[in-house]
């Protein structure tokens, strides 16, 4: 629009001028060897005009002439640069396809027609890793160093390359460098994982501050990130040092109320430091967070002074803050144990053993606290019981990463990442029975007539065969049911018998039968 009206303007100027010309007429007098020419001021002005128009044209040419072989040469690189894209474009679908050979001779057309563009020496590393050449990926990566353009590229690629080939340090140098060349999120999640899998934690925190400032981790996770790091180094710390072990639990748990592991040594060393209200709170708010029976442990020995009594009094305290939970159950349970009433801690696990609750099956865990309660009333039937449903019962929450199940928390799951372990269930799995293939001897058994043929006559009766000899009984313990005669084999017992009933009609982990 600005243009438009720029070039009104000067059209209007251009006009007006003209106009003032042809209404004041002029001559002009031009002496040409001698000869004098007189002359009006706009044939002059036409003249003049011509003559630049003239000229203008004339040096175009010879400008256009001189000019043809850099034209030319032009017109070749032109030609040259069409080629070597086509070549990368080609070269680029080839690797994306797993064409190997398509893939190398596009990499060497585009790297004869266009060697220095960043997409080329892409390609010929591509085309090297697609082949399986190590070299040639390492040989091509390095190539792009020296290009502030391709710089980050070459190194995320040497950097992989040497992952591959089991080359930490050689990574770890890598990613470092292509770290302090540009906030890259590759290259600072690179290092903080080579710090973490190292067990650096001081490196590793260094890290996740940095990675934070440059604005590459949201604050939800750099929060998260530190919690788990600073709870590392106060467990390294916490024997030489309490003091700057407690400050760094007390700001892991701050950062992130719900990591199980700090609050537990937050506590432990806020109490060993006297302040056991305090301690109380920590371990209480991540309790009603995540009930834990690390948590529950440690509440309930905060006062190594405390009698077992005093113990089952907090137990009780702490499980009211997650009364539908059952390791709050389980809490009570192991304290009332120790203090010797296995009628308070079977009372206390009556409704989870009895499937009351939402939960269903006890757990492993609950089946051998109630073995450990059976055992302290002297009740070895009841016993071997509990035990042999523990072998079957459902798993309890533990400490999951990698599908690796883990007792203790660890700030690297086993692959090496960061905060990896989570406090669930694990995952049940079936495997299929292995496949044993009939004997030579076997006979194929016929099978029964269809339901839409006639029956037929059913054959003679076979002469009885001769009764067994009775197996001795220490083989196969039996019990004799009251008022029938019969015997029952234990092997006919389920697998997974619901457990003990309050009617009396189950002792000593045997099933009994009523009279008939």
């Amino acid at each position: 629009m600005l243009r438009l009206l720029a070039f009104l303007v000067l059209l209007a100027l251009a006009a007006y001028g003209l106009t003032w010309l042809a209404e004041n007429p002029g001559d002009v007098a031009v002496t040409w060897r001698g000869v004098e020419y007189d002359v009006s001021l706009m044939f002059a002005l036409g003249f003049v005009l011509a003559v630049a128009i003239v000229l203008g044209v004339i040096w175009t040419f010879v400008r256009f002439v001189f000019r043809v072989p850099s034209l030319i040469s032009l017109m070749n690189r032109a030609r040259r640069r069409e080629k070597g894209h086509v070549a990368v474009s080609r070269g680029m679908v080839a690797v994306g396809s797993g064409d190997i050979r398509a893939a190398n001779k596009h990499a060497a057309e585009a790297r004869r027609f266009a060697a220095n563009e960043p997409l080329t020496k892409l390609l010929r590393a591509q085309a090297a890793q697609l082949a399986g050449d190590r070299a040639g990926a390492v040989a091509a990566f390095n190539d792009m160093l020296p290009n502030p353009q391709t710089h980050a590229l070459g190194l995320r690629g040497l950097h992989v390359e040497a992952r591959r080939a089991g080359e930490a340090e050689a990574a770890l140098d890598y990613a470092t460098r292509a770290n302090k060349h540009a906030a890259l999120p590759w290259a600072a999640q690179a290092v903080l994982d080579e710090h973490a899998a190292q067990s650096d934690w001081a490196a590793a925190l260094a890290t996740v501050e940095s990675n934070a400032a440059a604005k590459l981790l949201d604050k939800p996770t750099a929060n998260r990130w530190r919690a788990v790091l600073k709870t590392a180094l106060a467990q390294e710390r916490a024997e030489r040092d309490a003091k700057s072990a407690l400050a760094l639990a007390q700001q892991a748990s701050a950062l992130a109320p719900g990591l199980v592991p700090a609050a537990v040594l937050s506590g432990k060393l806020t109490a060993a430091a006297g302040d056991y209200r305090k301690a109380s709170k920590i371990i209480e708010a991540a309790y009603r967070a995540t009930p834990h029976p690390d948590l529950a442990a440690a509440y309930v020995r905060l006062r190594h002074g405390d009698s077992v009594g005093d113990r089952l009094i907090r137990a009780r305290a702490l499980a009211r803050l997650a009364p539908f939970d059952p390791e709050s159950a389980m809490t009570i349970a192991r304290s009332a144990l120790e203090a010797q009433d296995p009628a308070a801690a079977r009372e206390a696990l009556a409704k989870w053993v009895r499937g009351d609750s939402d939960a269903g099956r006890p757990t492993a865990r609950m089946c051998l606290m109630m073995a450990e309660i059976e055992e302290a009333s002297s009740n070895e039937g009841a016993v071997r019981e509990w035990l042999n449903r523990a072998a079957r019962a459902p798993r309890d929450r533990a400490w999951v990463a990698d599908s690796v199940i883990s007792d203790h928390w660890a700030p690297v799951s086993p692959s090496g990442v960061l905060d990896g372990f989570v406090w669930r269930t694990p995952d049940e799995r079936l495997s299929m029975p292995a496949f044993v293939p009939p004997a030579p001897e076997s006979k194929v058994v016929a099978p029964p007539p269809s339901a839409i043929e006639p029956p037929t006559a059913p054959p003679p009766p076979a002469p009885p065969a001769p009764a067994p000899a009775p197996a001795p009984a220490a083989e196969t313990p039996k019990v004799a049911a009251r008022g029938s005669g019969t015997a029952v084999s234990m092997s006919a017992l389920a697998p997974d018998d619901p457990g003990p009933h309050g009617n009396g009609e189950r002792k000593s982990g045997y099933r009994m039968f009523a009279n008939d």
